[in-house]
């Protein structure tokens, strides 16, 4: 799409004039709510391509193969991510549970500053959802942030939000603590929108 009018920036850097590795090597990360899949590229390979590029970006030697492998077990263990799937074609095949895991997974290793989640609840079944969100709690810290779109609590009794935007009609129209994610479950979205539309 085109960006009409307004500005996105991050980091202080003009987001919307960097091409799109740029803006990955910067440390933004977005989880699909659909991942697709890429034929004939193992995750494996992707990874290390990844990271590595990731890595010279900021000025970094390489990781050798026994780094890096060292580094792949480690974080595919956050999202309880099989060995088999990471030999094999990025997502080819993989049931949604495994997509969903397998981007978590790609997050651990990239170790961005800020992810945003679209809909990462999406078709997933309660244990995929439970070793999914787990994951994405595991990788919170201080130093980074993720924003997570979702329609549902469920996803919410894993990822506490320190905070909640209501978004409808391309704007921020109501904002709060965990406590509104409740609210909203239990009386649904009518008394915003109503409220709103007035």
């Amino acid at each position: 799409f085109t960006v009409t009018e307004g500005s996105a920036e991050f980091l202080g850097r003009d987001l919307l004039s960097m091409p799109i590795e740029d803006r990955a090597r910067l440390g933004l990360f977005l989880g699909f709510q659909y991942p697709v899949e890429i034929p004939g590229v193992t995750m494996a390979n992707f990874m290390k391509l990844a990271v590595n590029e990731q890595r010279k970006f900021r000025g970094e030697e390489p990781l050798s193969a026994a780094e890096f492998l060292k580094l792949m077990r480690e974080k595919s263990a956050v999202v309880e991510l099989s060995s088999k799937l990471t030999s094999r074609a990025v997502n080819e095949g993989f049931s949604g549970g495994e997509k969903k895991k397998n981007e978590i997974f790609q997050m651990a290793m990239l170790d961005p500053k800020l992810a945003i989640l679209d809909e990462t609840d999406s078709g997933l079944d309660i244990d995929a959802l439970r070793i999914v969100a787990t994951g994405v709690t595991k990788l919170h810290r201080a130093d980074n942030a993720t924003v997570v779109i979702t329609h549902y609590q469920r996803l919410l009794d894993y990822i506490v939000p320190d905070v909640v935007h209501v978004l409808y009609k391309g704007r921020i129209i109501h904002s709060g603590d965990k406590s509104l994610a409740l609210r909203l479950e239990k009386e649904g979205y009518d008394w915003l929108i109503n409220e709103y539309d007035r």
